[in-house]
């Protein structure tokens, strides 16, 4: 039996963090480079590549 994973959690993750960074984009540049882990995390989980 195949582990199930929680992909649309992951996805909602994703788009979360990729506001996120869009918002650190405009607002606030100097986090940018802490959210960026997190978008590319959560695409590599959503997509299940791990």
């Amino acid at each position: 039996m195949a582990n199930k994973r929680p992909k649309g959690l992951y996805m909602l993750l994703f788009l979360l963090s990729t506001a996120a960074l869009a918002a650190a984009i405009f607002y606030r540049w100097e986090y940018l480079t802490l959210i960026i882990p997190f978008v590319c995390t959560y695409f590599v989980l959503a997509l299940d590549i791990i």
